[in-house]
This record gives structure tokens, sequence and C-alpha cells, in this order.
């Protein structure tokens, strides 16, 4: 995993901002970072945490024949199959790593070349021979990609902070972003924060002449899978193949484990294929919450089931005032998530002894996991009904807050309906249109949920957070879930199969015979701090939240969503239906805070 930076068309200014970005991202890459310059005006930089081919070959950037330059980030899972066919062209290797046939397969076969890829993957590739630049990003959006342009002028980097930093640009806060933060807890897919930074979205390859046109855009389309039987058997195939590949590296692995159902089976897939425990990391919090927050519980037992080397990383309200400056200052992009510091003080943790932490992200989105999927199966079967008594929970004030939520998500079109249950709150009429514009072209209700969720939700907040916070400490993220052969199974699937399907069904079934009923069958519970008790029960706590909020409100206040405003000015009012919401906007006033904005 590493930083990747490209200053274009800024001769003068280019050797201070190239060095600027490298240094802003060195904790993607803290075992090797380089900068060079590729002609008057073109610099790229790169930063290497060495995780497969421990040499020094595969530094960043690495050159091809003086006329090749790459920077990556990410991990190539078909390394192996490129190589072999590369060798049969005549190519020979000079090491093990995947950068090497990353490098001699784009010198090879140019921006179309990049469709071949499977892994997770954003890069820059300078051809000199031809005079061309390819930027990219892999089709799942694992990991980042940031822009600033200027006519023919490119910056480009892994992290928006980097660009913002890079003395080259006017550092601005974009106001408009506080409209999808409020409801979706991040910015618009295509944007940042900064006013002017953008985000190359999943998928995407431009690729630019030596003078910084645009000469093509590409899309890496999603595989449809045509040719897939999907069933349970062949879950389990293409599962064990994406667990042996993402957990294989030169250097030692763990795995972020909730003791749910999706982290659970990637363990015991794992142990059952080699045999080998590995370090496991789980949150835990003070025994008094400890009834309702139960992961701890379940990631000892199944750790202790597999011989692994078990850790817990306690966090209180105090760890989060004792590390919320330091937390703030590594924080690319703001993202409402809680989350995200959970991953971040587990990644502290599992640094002194693991560089690369497994995930379980993505099943939800691709087999129907989350509660709003359940939510949305009800209305779509009760359709005509919800539609015309939408609303009616909020007339009784014994209903609860699931209920209220229900209820005014109700609209009169699917889309609108599932973009409410998956906001925090329901997006008013004038607004939804600006929402709806990201939402999936797939005439199938259901199926369009699950790519709405994959494609914005998933990309935008769970992969965010978990590339921010671990690579903040120098960690690589991997998402075995996310592996090619398993989303072209989900794509497979038509609609009536993932409807006839209860949540996570093939996940659960596995579990169940491997004998981790109690796994199998956990309630799905989120990820997250108990924040509304420690909202309502620790003074110290809430009140640096309620003053941060309060502060954003008095310099921000005209310029936030009506609905926001309630909140910056008393937070304290709205502990009980709106803690996750304060949670969000204390992430914001503390971030925009720190970056002077």
């Amino acid at each position: 995993m590493c930083g990747i930076n490209l200053v274009l068309n800024y001769p003068d200014l280019g050797k201070r901002a190239i060095s600027n970005m490298m240094e802003a991202t060195r904790h993607r890459g803290p075992d090797q970072s380089d900068w060079k310059q590729l002609s008057d005006g073109m610099f790229i930089a790169g930063n290497r945490l060495k995780t497969v081919d421990l040499s020094d070959w595969p530094n960043q950037p690495v050159t091809i024949e003086d006329n090749y330059h790459l920077v990556w980030n990410g991990a190539l899972y078909n390394a192996d199959e490129l190589r072999n066919l590369l060798l049969t062209e005549g190519e020979s290797f000079e090491s093990r790593s995947d950068a090497e046939v990353l490098a001699k397969w784009l010198k090879q076969k140019g921006s179309e070349g990049i469709r071949d890829l499977q892994g997770m993957f954003a890069l820059v590739f300078v051809d000199k021979v031809r005079q061309k630049v390819f930027i990219a990003r892999d089709q799942y959006g694992k990991k980042p990609v940031y822009y600033y342009r200027r006519n023919n002028q490119w910056i480009v980097s892994s992290e928006a902070k980097a660009i913002a930093f890079s003395g080259l640009v006017k550092r601005e806060i974009d106001e408009a972003q506080f409209l999808p933060y409020y409801y979706s807890r991040h910015s618009f897919p295509d944007y940042s924060f900064f006013k002017g930074i953008r985000q190359v979205l999943p998928g995407k390859v431009l690729e630019l002449d030596w003078e910084g046109n645009i000469l093509e855009e590409k899309v890496l389309a999603h595989s449809l899978g045509q040719d897939i039987i999907p069933d349970k058997k062949y879950f389990k195939t293409v599962l064990t193949d994406a667990v042996l590949k993402h957990f294989q590296a030169d250097v030692p692995v763990g795995i972020l484990l909730s003791g749910g159902a999706d982290s659970s089976l990637l363990l015991h897939t794992w142990v059952q294929e080699t045999g080998i425990p590995l370090h496991t990391f789980t949150v835990t919090f003070e025994d008094k919450y400890l009834r309702e927050f139960q992961d701890p519980t379940y990631a000892w037992q199944i750790s202790k089931k597999y011989n692994c080397a078990h850790h817990e990383v306690l966090i209180t309200p105090e760890t989060v005032l004792d590390n919320w400056d330091e937390y703030i200052n590594s924080l690319d992009q703001p993202v409402g998530d809680s989350a995200s510091f959970i991953s971040w003080m587990i990644a502290r943790e599992a640094k002194k002894h693991v560089k690369i932490l497994i995930s379980g992200a993505g099943a939800d989105e691709l087999f129907g996991g989350y509660n709003r999927h359940e939510a949305f199966r009800f209305y779509l079967k009760h359709k005509n009904v919800l539609q015309k008594w939408g609303g009616l929970g909020n007339k009784f004030p014994f209903a609860g807050r699931s209920l209220r939520k229900f209820s005014q998500a109700i609209d009169d079109s699917d889309q609108a309906t599932f973009l409410n249950f998956s906001a925090l709150h329901a997006i008013p009429k004038d607004v939804q249109s600006v929402f709806l514009s990201y939402y999936p072209n797939e005439k199938n209700p259901y199926k369009a949920a699950l790519m709405w969720d994959r494609d914005y939700y998933l990309i935008n907040d769970v992969l965010k957070v978990h590339d921010n916070a671990l690579m903040a400490h120098g960690v690589e993220g991997r998402a075995p879930y996310l592996d090619k052969g398993i989303v072209e199974l989900s794509n497979a699937m038509s609609e009536q199969q993932h409807l006839k399907h209860k949540p996570k069904q093939w996940i659960r079934e596995l579990l169940e015979e491997a004998g981790l009923e109690e796994h199998a069958k956990r309630k799905k519970l989120g990820f997250g701090l108990p924040l509304s008790n420690w909202l309502s029960r620790e003074k110290n706590f809430s009140g640096l939240v309620f003053d941060a909020i309060r502060s954003f409100g008095n310099e921000w206040g005209a310029l936030i969503p009506q609905e926001m405003r309630k909140l910056v000015y008393l937070p304290e009012e709205h502990i009980k239906d709106d803690f996750l919401q304060i949670w969000n906007l204390f992430i914001l006033s503390s971030w925009c805070k720190k970056n002077q904005l």
C-alpha cells in the first residue's frame, strides 16, 4: 500500500510541490519515499509500504528502461497470471513484485491493459515513448485518487490534503458538500471538502497527452457474471479463492474481527485452508456498555477456537478526548462514521504486530445484510399500502425511532424510498434530484438498492474509513468480499434470487456448517461507538462535543442545510434521535478547525 502523487505543468513550482505532497502522504508508505522529475513540468512521487517482495527493486517510483514510470497504491491479485502472459511475449523479470508486473503490463498494453487488472489499485503511469500519462482507479473504489485541474495543469494524489497543502492551490472549503454530509456522512462521490479538489470516480481511466490534455476517458465496467450459476457451492469456491489471495503477503497479516458473520467466516476459511492462526483485533468498551455491545465476547470465542493471538483495544470517552487531536490531524476527509475512530485506534495497536489488516467490508452490500435491506424488502412487498399510508408513524407519539424513520422514508418512487432508507434522515424533495443523479440506472429495484449501497455508501464511507484510518498508521487494508469473483456472483444473481435469500444466507449457512451457529445467528449490529450512552452520561465527553458543534454553527450556520441548524445551536436537546448526526457534526467541526477552513 502506498501514496501516489503527480504534478503536471508547474515547471517553476513543481519541485517544491511534489516534495510537499510526498511528505504529506509519507504515512501511507513509511518504508520508502522518492520523487522524480520527468520533464520540465512533470513530477511524480511515491511512498512505499512493503508487503510483497521486500527488496528494494519495487521502490517507488518504479522505472522501466528509463522510459516508463509508475507510482501506484494497491495490490494486484492476478499478478502471476499476467506475469506468465508477459513471459510468453518475451518479457523478463528481476523481482517477485506485482509492481514490476503492473509496470511491464502497462508498458506492453497501454491504458487498455488496465481492464485486465484484478485487485485494488490507484495509479499514475507515465509512458515517455508514447508521451502519455494514465491516471486510474479500480472499479470497486478500494483506493482513493484526488485531483485538481486548471486547464492543462494537474495535481494528483492519494489524499486531498496533499493537494490542498501542496502550495499550488488556494485552500477553501466547498460549502456545497454540507448537504450530502448531513444526509450521507460524506461528500458527493466526485467531490471533496476542498473547493476545486475532485475525486476520480471508481473505474475511471484518464489518458492525458504530454501537455496535460485529456485524450480519452474510459470506465472499467463491472462484470455481470453471465456464465455463473449462483449457488452456495460456487460462493464457497470463490470465497476460498479470495481469502487465499487477500491473506497472502510477505509480512504478517491480521484481521479486524467483530465476531459477526462476515469476519468470522473469513477467519474460519483461512484457518480451515491453511491451519495458520493469525493476529486478531477487536474493540471493547467499559463493562457497563458490554451488555449492549457484545463484539468482544464473540470475537474472543472464535479467536480462541482457532488459536489466534487476540488483541482487544479498549476505547473509553477519555480515549477519544486524549487522542482526538491526533486523529483529526490524520483525517484526510471528514466521514461522519464513528467506525473511523475505532479503526484508527485498532490500526495503531495492530501496527505493533502486523502490516496488513483484513476486514469483512462488502458482504452486507453484496448480499443484503443491512437492516435497510430488510425494510426495503418489506416495502417492495407492501408498496401500494405503504405509499398510501406513508408518514403515519409521525402521528403517533409512541412510535419508536425506527418506525418513525421507516414511515418518513416512504416516497412515491422506489429509488427515493431506498435513498431515504440509506440516509440518516429522509431527504427533502427539493434536493432529492442531486442525490438521485448518483443512483444506479437499474430497472430491478432491489438490485438497484444493493448497487447504490456498493457504489455510493460502501466506497465513500466504509472503504474511505478503512483506507484513511489504517493508512494513517502505515497499515494496509484488504477486503476479500470485494474480490472480482464474489462481486461477479452478486451481479449474476437475479432480482428474484436476491429477494428469495435471507440476508447473507450463504455466509450464515457456511458458518453453521462449520459449527459456528452462534456467530451465524447474531443479530446485525452497527460497528461504532456507544454514542447515545456517552452523550447522555459522560459530561466531559458531551461538553467537548457540544462546544465544538456550537462553534461550528456560529461560523457556518448561514450556509448549512436548514435541518442541520437545530443541531448546531441546541445539540443537547437532540441526543435521543440524532446522536449520529451530533457525532457527524463534531467530526466536521473538528476537521474544519484543524485545517483552518
